[in-house]
């Protein structure tokens, strides 16, 4: 009965339903104003040592995964990033040799995965290891096997932390790192002339090392993406599930968003360049256990790529290291790829995130906690409506959409949880479970028009909407 409950009111569809409704209305933009979000914009992001054989000789990433390849095409996953912090440490770590390569660009073939950034080890613990002339190698084996897969090539990851660049016998700070980057790009652009690099996959260190890295590449030619990491929240080591996921479904959040924005983004777009992030996540201890791995963690996700795409950002990978909390992709009893609750977040961006994003003119009195968002495309608009009310006095959202004449019919679609933001289980999109061995099933309900241009849903709490309507 409680599920049953929960759903009715998530559809707006239960006059009686127990929450307090909050008024909200929006307005949305026109087209003229929209922001293109590319059709690689959500991917995931691995460490290298993700292309290495397991035990048994077999590859993670392997064109006969097929629970893998079904998520990769369920959630619509169309770009992948192989870097992190293995790619050069601990030093010992092998490098992917010719087998992985082939592996993975089967699997992103059969995965549906459009574009691969590709990294290459940059740290040596001494000079005699020459990785430059290794990675130019590899490099051109990619170009020549891969190149209509291949999104760039990278070096190094996190070389402003500086418990990863003390590793290096020769980078000390900034001019030291940027004088061996551009030594080992040189030996890849020699052996592949047309090779662009994404860098420098920063870290958010103390000192800014991605605003200098795009002053610094823009000249060159050689670097056509800039590339940052981002971890909501900080290391999340100590707290406990019920703060944490207050913290995630917090507007403090947001704010997170637009502080790095004001920092970084602005300043990388400024100059020409376009910016993207190869790592996100919320705390970059792995997360929060009960909290990262809940339905929170999915509404967090839905958010976040969509407040990013409406500022202008390339692109999101979400990072997923084999295995922790705040994971998309995890593990089942089986050791079958399988997704965490955040992963419906991603597919409800991936639903309503086709075309361009259009400002939202939110009129919010009652304060409730809100974010929506809307994307145009030629024939549709697609608005997202996220509710993070949660706990006791938690309201839904009687939400007025006000679009413009030109709109026609509509559809809805819900994002739910039957236990809340704390459910690990249960979560539907569309009323369906998102699985592993088949395609998702999710079904959309027609939405009537109270007059032209006049739409009205009910938003529950803990709950994500997404509307399509058509338009002329």
């Amino acid at each position: 009965m409680k599920c049953l409950r929960t759903l009715i009111c998530a559809a707006g569809l239960w006059v009686g339903c127990a929450f307090a409704q909050t008024p909200v209305t929006l307005v949305i933009g026109p087209a003229a104003t929209a922001k293109a979000i590319p059709t690689n914009f959500v991917g995931l992001s691995f460490g290298m040592k993700a292309l290495l054989p397991d035990k048994s000789g077999r590859h993670f990433f392997s064109a006969t995964n097929a629970p893998l390849i079904t998520i990769f095409h369920n959630l619509g996953l169309t770009h992948l990033r192989l870097g992190g912090t293995t790619v050069e440490s601990p030093p010992a770590t092998p490098i992917p040799d010719r087998d992985g390569i082939d592996s993975l660009f089967a699997f992103a073939k059969a995965a549906g995965v459009g574009k691969v950034i590709y990294s290459f080890r940059l740290l040596e613990t001494n000079a005699a290891l020459n990785y430059a002339a290794t990675n130019a190698a590899l490099a051109q084996y990619i170009w020549s096997h891969y190149r209509s897969s291949l999104d760039y090539f990278a070096l190094g990851n996190e070389p402003d932390l500086h418990r990863v660049f003390k590793q290096d016998v020769s980078i000390t700070d900034f001019p030291t790192y940027l004088e061996k980057w551009r030594r080992f790009a040189a030996a890849i652009t020699n052996a592949v002339p047309e090779a662009k690099f994404a860098g420098p996959d920063g870290g958010s260190g103390e000192v800014n090392w991605t605003t200098h890295f795009a002053k610094a590449g823009v000249p060159s030619g050689d670097v056509a993406l800039i590339t940052e990491h981002f971890y909501v929240g900080g290391a999340g080591r100590g707290i406990e599930a019920k703060e944490g996921i207050d913290a995630i479904l917090s507007p403090k959040w947001i704010d997170a968003n637009q502080k790095l924005y004001d920092k970084v983004a602005r300043h990388v777009l400024a100059g020409g360049l376009p910016y993207r992030f190869t790592e996100a996540n919320d705390h970059y201890s792995g997360g929060i256990r009960n909290a990262s791995d809940t339905f929170a963690g999915a509404l967090w996700a839905l958010d976040f790529l969509h407040w990013w795409a409406a500022h202008d950002t390339r692109g999101v990978d979400f990072h997923n290291t084999m295995w922790v909390a705040n994971d998309i992709i995890t593990l089942d009893s089986s050791g079958h790829a399988a997704i965490n609750p955040k992963g419906y977040g991603v597919k409800a961006f991936d639903l309503g995130s086709h075309g361009g994003a259009v400002p939202v003119t939110v009129a919010n009195a009652g304060k409730i906690n809100l974010t929506a968002y809307a994307v145009r495309a030629p024939g549709h608009l697609f608005v997202t409506i996220i509710n993070k009310e949660h706990g006791v006095g938690a309201r839904a959202a009687e939400t007025t959409i006000l679009a413009d004449d030109s709109a026609q019919n509509a559809a809805v679609i819900y994002l739910t949880a039957p236990d809340g933001a704390d459910a690990k289980t249960g979560v539907t999109l569309g009323g369906a479970p998102i699985v592993n061995d088949a395609p998702w099933s999710g079904q959309w309900t027609p939405l009537a028009a109270q007059q032209k241009g006049r739409f009205v849903v009910t938003v529950a709490p803990v709950s994500a909407t997404i509307l399509s309507i058509t338009t002329k």
